[in-house]
């Protein structure tokens, strides 16, 4: 897509914004830009997190053991607990053996530091792959960073990703989606939906998971369409976001 937002929020506004709607909790995840800020920048947004009463994640791809270290260090400077990472990276598709070794490497740094790596269920690793890898690990520092919405696109259905993944979730990326057909009927289209209104039991994934007694955080995420310029799907955007919000907020199911 060749279209983009001409002033796009700086983290500090986003920040701002999450606070403003009453959520306490962001994750900065696929934001590479962090990789290269200065001791002081990071002292800079970890005491404007302060200041907004906010808890921080982290976010990134790939297991290389050097970037994943650079992350630590970032994890120390904002006092991040939590870093979800994937198998894949722009330049790397490690096969099932080599992100083993990888994870061998790295984990006792994150055991060492008290960050959890979560790894995200993609398509581009089915996950029952993905876990015959974690699963050789018996460490609380790693785990799945879970949503089943991503893995629909490898033909696994949602409920067999959550059965697959659930005993070892560290963190939750909830989004919801659904289905469209294209136009005269030649295919469908896969795409994000308002919360609520897809084909994301959240229920079921509430009550397999419990993410409240378990102490698991909730990522709100979206997959939003492109609404033909840039200032519809930034309205979209804030509305599907405080939907989404209100959403989790009130359907606290009983676990």
């Amino acid at each position: 897509m060749s279209e983009k937002v001409p002033a796009p929020m700086t983290l500090q506004q986003v920040l701002q914004h999450t606070a403003e709607m009453g959520v306490s909790l962001f994750q900065i995840c696929d934001y590479p830009q962090i990789e290269s800020w200065s001791a002081a920048q990071l002292q800079a947004l970890r005491q404007q997190a302060d200041q907004l009463g906010m808890a921080l994640e982290l976010g990134t791809r790939g297991l290389q053991a050097g970037h994943l270290q650079r992350y630590l260090e970032l994890a120390d400077a904002l006092e991040v607990t939590v870093l979800r990472s994937m198998f894949n990276s722009a330049t790397s598709r490690p096969t099932l053996a080599e992100a083993g070794a990888m994870i061998e490497t790295v984990l006792p740094k994150f055991e060492q530091q008290q960050v959890k790596l979560c790894l995200e269920t993609y398509e581009q690793v089915r996950s029952a792959d993905m876990m015959s890898v974690i699963n050789r690990f018996d460490s609380p520092s790693l785990g799945v960073c879970l949503d089943p919405a991503n893995c629909v696109a490898a033909l696994e259905l949602p409920e067999q990703v959550i059965e697959n993944t659930v005993d070892r979730v560290l963190n939750l990326h909830v989004k919801d989606f659904a289905f469209s057909r294209q136009d005269g009927w030649v295919g469908f289209t896969l795409a994000g939906s308002p919360m609520g209104e897809g084909l994301l039991n959240y229920r079921q994934l509430i009550e397999r998971v419990r993410p409240d007694s378990r102490g698991i955080n909730q990522i709100v995420e979206h997959w939003l369409p492109w609404q033909q310029d840039a200032q519809r799907t930034c309205q979209l955007e804030q509305q599907w976001t405080q939907q989404s919000v209100d959403y989790l907020a009130k359907h606290q199911f009983q676990e």
